[in-house]
């Protein structure tokens, strides 16, 4: 049986008998169901058991894992999980957690572990840069978007309101990903304070909504301080205005923050870089490279252009702690955020980037950009299907629609037609609600989805029409 402190040849048999697993379980990606949620609750229901005083065969838990529990569930690593904002699961991020899991440095203040420090504050300065953020621009790795946006909120609140803040106003539109008003509301703000500005046909901010909420709100006697836009949507992939909204925002002296979670590394590329115009005049910028960088999902990054905001709105002192020092090439990632102890999740990008080359998540997501617009042309020539929002990104959302049926109608149509495309296994889509019609969206961002796959969704639909 293994100890807390296994030997070498145990350890070496655990990560072995793992790995065997794990290759065999992605090398069957493609061949996987894309989903497989069918009997999954009833499943679940059963795992339940009381804390176990001995312990159990290695091999009897891998079979757990990967015959039963592992297999249950939606295959967002596969080619064909086309749902949602894919992930990735890039193995080489498993190998790099791995490492970090298995050396346990504490790296929240630098003089714990300095070079590890410095190799992830390389890869802050690696997303600055493909931000098009200046060098005062400070930033850290987070557990994902929802994080990203509550440090962002509360920076935000910091530099631009009093102790007194109950009257602090925030704008985003009405596709702005529910993050943003959950994270106003942890921070302390009343729902209510959250305006829901709203968007055009092409579901982008309405700058002339957003002009006069704001002015209304002054009268009124609030103090409106952030305004967030939107570097492609969950719902549609749509991109506000954002040259407009930084103007707007310089003008009424607002917090500008841009949600990029999503949308925000397709910068890499020539049409990412036009098409997120603007992106790099934001405030504050979320990024998610378990989106579109195809790592693990727990990776989120922030970045702030005036750095030293975060260090203002979270520095703190204990007298257990070691002093505060200020240095640039050396962060100290505790005083940036909530978190003391936190997991080092430099590796996990540093590792990948480094041993690939950014050309190779450039040239990824270049295809995905192809692919998404040649997929969306596809299934707009379909009978039938209405575009709804062609893509900006990677994503694109459609829908039946038949002459004489009312809203209700088509909702149930619509939602049939998904159910028959997912039935078939070999790819899984998403609905959505867009002004109220209920709407299918393809998102093409795994880096294992390729043209074959696509194929296969698209003659899904076709045939989905046909049933």
């Amino acid at each position: 049986m293994v100890s807390l402190e296994p030997s070498a040849a145990e350890m070496r048999r655990l990560v072995e008998e793992a790995l065997e697993r794990i290759i065999g379980h992605i090398e069957s990606l493609p061949t996987q169901p894309a989903s497989r949620v069918g009997g999954a609750v009833r499943l679940a229901r059963t795992l339940g058991e009381p804390l176990p005083e001995q312990g159990t065969p290695f091999h009897q838990l891998l079979d757990l894992l990967f015959r039963r529990a592992i297999p249950a569930s939606l295959n967002a690593a596969g080619p064909g999980y086309l749902g949602y904002i894919p992930g990735g699961g890039l193995f080489h991020a498993a190998v790099a957690d791995l490492i970090s899991d298995a050396v346990n440095r504490y790296t929240g203040i630098s003089v714990g572990a300095p070079a590890l420090v410095r190799l992830e504050a390389n890869v802050l300065d690696w997303l600055r840069d493909i931000a098009g953020f200046p060098p005062e621009t400070r930033g850290l790795l987070t557990s994902g978007g929802s994080l990203s946006t509550l440090i962002a909120v509360v920076t935000a609140r910091r530099e631009r309101l009093p102790e007194n803040f109950l009257r602090g106003t925030l704008y985003v539109s009405d596709q702005t990903h529910h993050a943003l008003a959950k994270s106003a509301v942890v921070a302390g703000f009343p729902a209510a304070n959250v305006r829901l500005v709203p968007s055009d046909r092409h579901f982008r901010l309405r700058l002339d909504a957003l002009t006069a909420q704001i002015s209304e709100d002054r009268r009124r006697g609030f103090t409106p301080f952030f305004v967030g836009g939107n570097a492609g949507t969950t719902n549609t992939g749509a991109v506000d205005p954002l040259p407009e909204l930084a103007a707007l925002a310089r003008r009424e002296g607002l917090w500008f923050h841009v949600d990029g979670a999503y949308g925000g590394f397709f910068r890499l590329t020539e049409e990412g870089r036009r098409t997120l115009s603007g992106m790099e005049l934001a405030d504050s910028l979320v990024l998610d490279p378990h989106k579109s960088l195809f790592l693990p999902y727990g990776t989120g990054a922030l970045l702030v252009r005036d750095g030293a905001a975060l260090r203002r709105t979270h520095s703190a002192v204990a007298d257990y702690l070691p002093p505060v020092r200020e240095d640039p090439l050396l962060p100290d990632f505790a005083e940036m955020s909530p978190e003391l102890t936190r997991p080092y999740r430099g590796l996990r990008l540093w590792l990948p980037i480094k041993l690939l080359g950014i050309a190779p998540f450039r040239d990824a997501l270049q295809e995905k950009l192809d692919l998404a617009r040649e997929a969306a042309e596809a299934v707009h020539r379909l009978p039938g299907i209405e575009m709804v929002a062609p893509p900006e990104l990677s994503l694109f959302a459609f829908r039946r629609n038949r002459p004489g049926l009312s809203t209700a109608e088509l909702n149930r149509l619509n939602t049939d037609f998904l159910k028959r495309i997912n039935a078939r296994k070999r790819v899984f889509l998403t609905g959505t609600r867009l002004h109220g019609r209920f709407t299918l969206r393809m998102c093409i961002l795994s880096f294992r989805t390729h043209r074959d796959r696509v194929e296969m969704a698209l003659e899904d639909i076709a045939a989905a029409l046909d049933d």
